[in-house]
């Protein structure tokens, strides 16, 4: 029996962290005889999230190293063989388990691309028993750090260029791993920074925060005062930005306001995490003319909306809970080409476009941004650039890795590109996507090839 103490993620549980029939999927792949035919998967959503009129790909450096990093240790197939659920198995399948390594190909999007419903993500092309086997993990990491990245995308583009955004979300998100990726999926949409420390410092950046309400609380009762709290809080932090609205927020912006003229402390800003920030803001401003003014507790794009409609007097903003969870990307991993035979998924509402699929893209000043959906053999247009892009040859990488700045930049670019509409937080409409001929004309082929 396994011990609840060991559940805690290594780097050799990777190839593990799957479902189960991805692995049954497999054991069948062997008894049958297909494991090695060649196949090709595509990772896409049918439809984006409600009021969303585009997404950001996000996560293929994880994808990668997952991919480059798979493998199953004598332990773990030891641990598959008692369940006894692979009693049936034949040999083949524990014989690939033994040797697993990721030998096809992988093509993607670049991340920080906006994409819309229908279109790859990324293409896995490799063995048939490979190309299932890593399902679920890509799906996992995916759609979790793609629904970051367009959700931060969305408040960047709602709070302005100039307005400090910070992630502040780890103590919501679903797990430590997801606290991570969201971390760096929000920096790599676009925000400032982050208050996970191990995140920052992984991704090379400095973290940032604040103070919390227990120091006010802890030296109000102990020392009898709130202002005792900023003291020590900017003598061991200066320049920093505090916490006022633990008691009475007006009064504590006023303190400060009488401190910082007779130069007591240095302060970095003050943040606001509850009450009317509207009201509050504007009159801690007036007190404070000269300080930032954060505010957190519970934002979303809709209500900075709201805020800056108001009047807020609010220079960034902090975001976790409505950041890091609500919403889903809902992609899907599908099979689309088995042994240079196209494929499609036609159930009721679940219908998939066949055979292995390139997007052409193209932006004219006028008209704004437009997509072609066409098969990977064909060719761009004049003006179009095709968007996915080999990124593993063989198992190997062949691109190196990017920095997240550049991945921010081409997402503030790709949000610019897009139609006011397509970037509306209510009701917004996505760019329509054209299907090519040759697209279409094998759809229908394929259809009737179901069909007789």
């Amino acid at each position: 029996m396994g011990n609840e103490l060991e559940l805690t993620l290594k780097g050799e549980d990777y190839s593990l962290l799957t479902d189960l029939y991805e692995l049954t999927m497999v054991a069948c792949y062997c008894g049958e005889g297909l494991d090695s035919r060649p196949a090709s998967f595509e990772l896409f959503a049918r439809s984006l999230p409600d009021h969303f009129g585009y997404a950001i790909a996000m996560g293929l450096q994880q994808a990668i190293e997952y991919l480059q990093q798979l493998r199953f240790t004598p332990a773990q197939i030891e641990s598959l063989k008692a369940t006894g659920i692979f009693a049936k198995a034949p040999e083949k399948f524990w014989t690939l388990l033994e040797t697993a390594r990721f030998t096809g190909d992988l093509w993607a999007v670049p991340e920080g691309t906006a994409v819309f419903a229908n279109e790859p993500l990324l293409r896995v092309e490799a063995p048939l028993w490979q190309a299932q086997l890593v399902e679920t993990y890509l799906l996992n990491t995916i759609n979790y750090q793609t629904l970051i990245a367009t959700r931060s995308a969305r408040l960047r583009d709602v709070a302005g260029p100039e307005a400090i955004l910070l992630e502040f979300g780890t103590r919501r998100a679903f797990s430590p791993q997801a606290a991570l990726w969201a971390a760096r999926a929000a920096l790599a949409a676009g925000l400032d920074s982050t208050s996970n420390v191990l995140a920052a410092l992984k991704l090379g950046r400095k973290p940032s925060g604040t103070m919390a309400h227990s120091l006010v609380m802890a030296l109000t009762a102990t020392e009898g005062s709130e202002m005792q709290a900023f003291r020590a809080f900017l003598h061991y932090f200066p320049g920093a930005a505090v916490l006022i609205d633990t008691y009475d927020t007006v009064e504590a912006a006023r303190y400060l306001a009488d401190r910082l003229q007779v130069g007591e402390f240095e302060v970095g800003g003050v943040r606001l995490d509850s009450g009317d920030l509207v009201s509050l803001s504007q009159q801690v401003r007036s007190l404070l003319p000269e300080v930032p003014i954060f505010a957190s507790g519970d934002l979303d794009e809709w209500e900075i909306a709201r805020l800056k409609r108001e009047g807020a007097e609010i220079d960034g903003y902090g975001l976790g809970t409505r950041l890091v969870t609500g919403e889903t990307f809902n992609g899907v991993y599908k099979l689309v080409e088995i042994d240079g035979m196209a494929v499609m998924k036609e159930s009721s509402s679940k219908v998939t476009y066949p055979g292995r699929k390139q997007i052409f893209r193209r932006v004219d000043e006028d008209k704004g941004l437009g997509d072609r959906l066409a098969l990977a053999h064909e060719t761009a247009e004049v003006g179009e650039v095709a968007l996915l892009q080999r990124v593993l040859k063989q198992g190997k990488r062949v691109q190196p890795p990017e920095m997240l700045e550049a991945i921010a930049e081409r997402t503030r670019t790709a949000v610019e590109s897009l139609s006011e509409e397509a970037r509306r937080i209510e009701g917004a409409i996505a760019p329509s996507v054209e299907i090519s001929a040759e697209l279409q004309a094998l759809t229908e082929t394929t259809k009737h090839q179901l069909s007789s």
